[in-house]
């Protein structure tokens, strides 16, 4: 399987994780925010089936305390390392401009061409090396933890709308405007603009707040007739790509939709986008959850995500 799918040439994990602990404290991830990495993977491991949730404990390092949103932030540190660098480019797609479209064998590969080098190729790639756990020891190609944190970040890269944006603008990257005061581009608003003003002006900066509100949408809120059709998944190792549709088209309705480069986005665009950044992170926990619960639970439901 290559790079992508053998991960055994990699530094013997544990080393690698302990050094990456001291950058996940350092500003800047990318993909959605810190904040938003650790709410979808909190999300996620709320709804965790005890065969999951003690599958997931079992595979994270100890001084994590069976916490995995800790280390959701990791494959963001550890993308420009060396020996990970073969991972830049599972974090997005690169879209056609104006196509507001996704499909696999068009958009899905890394620079030189490789094919399934993108953030959907990454979520398959490792839900298939996750799908493998039940057999314990017998399959030595692959790093089980490793597998579980690239998983569980990408499945909030692929909800974040700007990740599957156009190419020429690189996701919004390169759309610089200022955000209220301060100077931001497309792609960071989404990423993270978005999610500190909420913090900052309904949630006293307290992420749990915010957490507890966007939990309470789906147990019985707004949100809760639609979750089921969320997990709706026949095939856990296509259920990416319908992911990366929905991103796609709402970055062309809402990320993309009215802005210019060097204009100024203020209350209209955080009020009506808002909405669609937590539901977003929503989506990615409990369907993070899905996966989870169905790669480690019941193995005929993993022999049958894996071979339909």
């Amino acid at each position: 399987m290559g790079r992508f799918g053998g991960l055994e040439r990699l530094s013997p994990f544990r080393f690698v994780l302990s050094v990456g602990l001291v950058l996940v404290l350092v500003p800047g991830a990318l993909g959605w925010s810190k904040e938003g990495h650790i709410m979808t993977c909190r999300i996620a491991q709320s709804l965790l089936e005890p065969e999951a949730a003690h599958a997931v404990e079992n595979l994270l390092p100890h001084h994590v305390n069976g916490d995995l949103s800790t280390l959701c932030t990791w494959p963001d540190q550890i993308r420009h390392w060396y020996k990970y660098h073969w991972t830049s480019s599972l974090h997005f797609i690169d879209t056609p401009d104006e196509a507001c479209t996704f499909k696999v064998s068009r958009d899905c590969h890394d620079p030189q061409g490789l094919k399934n080098m993108c953030v959907v190729g990454a979520i398959q790639n490792f839900t298939s090396q996750l799908l493998h756990y039940r057999e314990g020891t017998a399959d030595r190609r692959y790093n089980m933890t490793e597998a579980l944190l690239f998983l569980s970040h990408f499945m909030g890269d692929v909800h974040q709308p700007m990740h599957v944006g156009f190419t020429s603008d690189k996701g919004g990257n390169t759309i610089d405007l200022r955000w209220f005061r301060h100077k931001s581009n497309l792609h960071h608003v989404w990423d993270r603009e978005i999610i500190l003003t909420a913090l900052a002006d309904y949630y006293d900066k307290d992420m749990d707040l915010l957490l507890q509100h966007i939990m309470t949408n789906f147990t019985d809120g707004i949100w809760y007739d639609d979750v089921s059709s969320w997990k709706d998944c026949n095939n856990l190792l296509t259920c990416s790509n319908k992911y990366a549709t929905e991103s796609i088209n709402l970055a062309c309705k809402w990320g993309y939709q009215g802005v210019k480069a060097g204009e100024t986005l203020a209350d209209d665009y955080f009020d009506s986008r808002m909405p669609i950044v937590m539901k977003r992170i929503a989506q990615g926990g409990v369907r993070l959850a899905m996966i989870l619960n169905r790669a480690f639970g019941d193995s005929d439901k993993g022999e049958f995500a894996a071979a339909t």
